[in-house]
């Protein structure tokens, strides 16, 4: 099992988009009045691993046609910026790339200058729920046990957790806590959210026990789930929610990106098969862009006495953990119990360890 690692508290900073030195030298001395840093980025390219998790982007006019070029998903809080003169037609282009404000300097300054002081540090924390993003290397290789197991772990530490399933093909993971009975809504009814979620108003609405909060998927026709609505949902997990695990699709799709660019700690699943490497070699190289924290938790039994530490090198990643067979885990999850519940086993050890590592607050006994 790898060494345990304390993760320092998350403060993330606006996102400078552009390759315009003028422009960057009037925000950055706007940044400077309100009292906050930023971080800079010249292009898309540049930006698209902070795209996600910042808590505000300002998109130059610059770089705007190269936005809509490089498909970045859309989210809240992202404006576009220029001088007068450059942003004509803004809202145009403003709409084609989803952004809420347009802000033309000099003019606009007063109001970005607000934007930006709203995110120094003499203000209230921005986002700051821990978001664990989970997917497998293959097929069956059990991270929606392990993404369940880490909710029902992290809500038994009292952490406010929320549980979002954003593989339409997975099954849902309301079936993975037996919680398919419960009321509540389900993706279907949240595909049309473009913009700003009310948190409380979200949780309210999804099926909930205790601090454990789940939004998955129903049992009707199968719907593509917009990378708007991921964002919405995701900036709202932020601000209402301390813990937040994802499971995610092996194909990534603009939704999947944008709540694996959100991800503090990514975590790959992968049975200890040789096949199963090689199939984790190609998820990995589509995945390992979007996210700079990302892992592997190899799973048993090892047919080939293929060693965790092998999959890890191949897989050019560092070892989370390891997860011996539990034959009473997989009958338990038949009979509707959610995994890790009673607090025994290689799963609920794994799963304590990382809810601790990622947020410092002990998780003890069963749920």
């Amino acid at each position: 099992m790898a060494p345990r690692t304390s993760v320092p508290p998350i403060r993330r900073l606006p996102l400078v988009v552009t390759a315009d030195g003028d422009l960057l030298d009037d925000l950055l001395r706007l940044a400077a009045a309100g009292g906050t840093e930023v971080e800079l980025a010249a292009d898309p390219a540049a930006a698209r691993t902070r795209w996600g998790p910042a808590p505000l982007v300002l998109l130059g006019a610059d770089q705007a046609q190269a936005c809509l070029r490089a498909r970045l998903p859309k989210r809240p809080r992202l404006v576009l910026v220029g001088r007068a003169g450059q942003l004509d037609p803004g809202w145009q282009i403003a709409e084609l790339i989803g952004a809420e404000h347009v802000a033309a300097l000099p003019a606009a300054e007063p109001w970005l200058l607000d934007r930006l002081a709203e995110q120094g540090p003499g203000h209230p924390a921005g986002p700051g729920a821990r978001v664990v993003a989970l997917f497998g290397g293959r097929g069956g290789a059990g991270a929606s046990v392990l993404a369940g197991g880490l909710a029902v772990t992290a809500a038994r530490a009292r952490l406010r957790t929320l549980l979002i399933d954003a593989d339409p093909l997975g099954g849902g993971l309301d079936l993975v806590l037996g919680w398919e009975q419960l009321e509540g809504l389900r993706w279907p009814s949240l595909t049309d959210a473009d913009g700003r979620v009310d948190a409380p108003a979200l949780v309210h609405a999804l099926p909930s026990r205790g601090d454990l909060v789940v939004l998955s998927w129903d049992r009707g026709e199968m719907l593509a789930l917009p990378a708007a609505a991921m964002a919405a949902t995701v900036d709202a997990a932020h601000r209402g929610r301390d813990f937040v695990v994802i499971d995610l699709p092996r194909q990534l799709d603009d939704a999947a990106v944008v709540a694996l660019q959100a991800a503090d700690q990514a975590f790959v699943v992968v049975p200890a098969e040789l096949r199963a490497t090689a199939a984790a070699a190609r998820v990995v190289a589509t995945a390992a862009p979007h996210c700079a924290a990302l892992s592997v938790v190899v799973r048993g039994p090892a047919p080939g006495r293929l060693r965790a530490t092998e999959v890890a090198r191949a897989l050019g990643l560092p070892l989370a953990g390891t997860l011996r067979p539990e034959p009473g885990l997989c009958r338990g999850l038949e009979r509707g119990e959610a995994p890790a519940a009673a607090g025994k086993g290689a799963l609920a050890t794994l799963c304590r360890r990382i809810v601790e590592d990622l947020t410092g607050v002990p998780a003890t006994g069963a749920a």
